[in-house]
């Protein structure tokens, strides 16, 4: 990668309209008529000259070497550029604009060919200050009508989808489901609301998704109709995106991330959990169904270990969620797919540089789990999810993962740098919102031997008799949210996986249980059942 696709990846992030590299001053972004600096220390003219050359075709790499004016244009991941570079007297002074005439064919789901390159005149680098109404000629590309036209289309499109996730944030809705033949859709409190909008037809709807893709993505988009990415509204929230196409044309889902990292002490994690974070090594997991608050879980410990030690973190996610400022700890946030090539070659490679603490955004498969345990046994603290619902279940789901040969041998190793699991599942609370109901396993040598000896089956005993050291087992969680009156206990019995004991304790506390006698939550109550068919022969 060129050292300049850095920063054209921040430009496209940020929605800016250039990206100015000047001698002697900070690089900075143009938004929205207002300079914006990317750098910490101004740049010296070799600095200019190096980002330009790696990019430059040879005849403009020859006029940078000469101090010649040089104008090219330029393709990276994120998209189409066009670069114009001279001296101001003895300075360098250089603009990078987005190409809008190859980026609207690009955006155009219909052209997936590549366009090439045009040349272009090289014009002296101007430190105009560009405005969102700026033309394409200001841009330093071509004032053709029909290429401003496309590009103002494909910038409604993009307005057009910011609204929407504004709304969404508006109304504290955790996702945003767009369809063809459907008006927007939302979750909220775990609820689909239509908004009262109009439908979306498939045109309008790719357009919109294609107007913020990454370019990676737009063409991974084109060849298997699925897409993974993230999006963010500066100074609003950032935002999980998945694109993909069903039988009536594109859709697209949206998960608001909060904009803010969410802290353990917002979140209620126990100290108990809080001291896992404290370790040197081990293997930590964090579970639960999809949409369970997995990532803000994680989140908040990962900024408790930023807080309160002095290591490097390294994460692996696909795609980058919460984003997290260094503070204590040096944080480096990798995606799959744009960073490295899969979860299994990122975790290798964390090993050759220097962590402390690894977060794996998820564990896919049989090579990625055993990496981790692996590396959590040779002296780092690991933390990963998986979609189990229980603590014992999650400790199957790993070992089951392996071959029958492997996994008496998989069984001592995870019984060893095994230290904690997190299992949760999002409750409707009374009044709208939602509460997380937290099953917590902690490794003790009682829980050890069990997984060592394959007796998995009997840890919910274990957790049972050692609530005294913080475990705590979905039921207990679930009735406490029962007793804080924060949750239905109808709604509480939906989520409890061991339903006898979950009502037996109902009952104990004189709560009314006729809603789960004989039937699942929310059907009719049972009509008496027909008399058993003879089957005799």
């Amino acid at each position: 990668m060129a050292q300049l696709d850095r920063l054209l990846s921040v430009m496209v992030s940020q929605r800016a309209s250039a990206l100015r590299l000047d001698e002697g001053e900070l690089a900075e972004l143009e938004i929205a008529g207002s300079p914006r600096p990317v750098t910490k220390t101004p740049l010296t003219g070799p600095q200019v000259v190096a980002l330009l050359r790696e990019i430059a075709p040879p005849e403009a790499a020859s006029n940078l070497d000469n101090g010649q004016p040089a104008g090219f244009g330029y393709l990276s991941e994120d998209g189409a550029f066009v670069v114009q570079a001279s001296r101001d007297g003895q300075r360098w002074r250089a603009r990078v604009t987005i190409d809008e005439e190859r980026e609207r064919q690009r955006l155009t789901p219909q052209r997936n060919v590549a366009v090439p390159a045009e040349p272009i005149v090289p014009q002296p680098a101007a430190r105009t200050e560009a405005t969102p109404s700026s033309s394409a000629a200001t841009r330093g590309v071509g004032a053709t009508g029909d290429a401003i036209g496309s590009f103002d289309g494909s910038e409604r499109s993009r307005a057009h989808l910011d609204m929407l996730l504004r709304k969404i944030v508006e109304l504290g809705a955790s996702d945003l489901h767009l369809r063809c033949g459907e008006p927007p859709i939302t979750r909220l409190h775990g609820e689909m609301k239509r908004l009262d909008m109009p439908v979306l037809d498939p045109e309008t709807l790719e357009q919109m998704l294609r107007s913020i893709m990454p370019e990676r993505n737009r063409q991974e988009f084109s060849e298997t109709n699925d897409t993974d990415y993230a999006y963010e509204i500066e100074g609003l929230a950032r935002f999980r995106a998945n694109a993909l196409k069903d039988r009536n044309g594109p859709a697209a889902v949206f998960r608001q991330i909060p904009a803010t990292v969410v802290t353990v002490e917002q979140m209620g994690i126990t100290p108990e959990v809080q001291k896992l974070c404290q370790l040197n090594k081990g293997l930590v997991l964090v579970t639960g169904p999809t949409g369970s608050g997995k990532s803000t879980t994680l989140c908040s410990l990962i900024d408790l270990v930023n807080r309160s030690r002095s290591d490097h973190v390294i994460t692996i996610e696909d795609p980058i969620e919460f984003v997290h400022p260094n503070k204590k700890c040096i944080i480096t946030q990798r995606q799959v797919g744009v960073h490295t090539g899969s979860f299994k070659s990122a975790l290798r490679a964390a090993l050759r540089e220097d962590p402390d603490i690894i977060l794996v955004g998820e564990l896919r498969d049989l090579e990625t789990v055993a990496i981790a345990i692996e590396t959590a046994e040779t002296g780092h603290l690991v933390f990963g999810t998986l979609h189990t619902t229980t603590a014992a279940g999650t400790i199957d789901r790993v070992i089951d993962q392996f071959p029958a040969d492997r996994q008496a041998q998989i069984r001592v190793m995870l019984a060893e740098s095994l230290k904690g699991v997190v299992s949760q599942t999002l409750c409707k609370k009374i009044g709208g919102g939602r509460a997380a109901a937290r099953e917590v396993l902690l490794s003790i040598p009682a829980v050890t031997n069990l997984i060592r000896e394959g007796k998995t089956f009997q840890i919910p005993s274990v957790m049972q008799t050692s609530k005294r050291l913080g475990m705590v087992t979905l039921n207990d969680a679930l009735l406490e949210l029962v007793d804080s009156g924060q949750v239905e206990a109808a709604e509480a019995y939906s989520k409890a996986v061991e339903k006898t004991g979950f009502v037996a304790g109902l009952k104990s506390r004189g709560v009314d249980t006729s809603f789960a006698e004989g039937a699942e939550p929310g059907k009719e109550p049972p009509k008496p059942a027909p008399a058993p068919p003879n089957r005799s022969r």
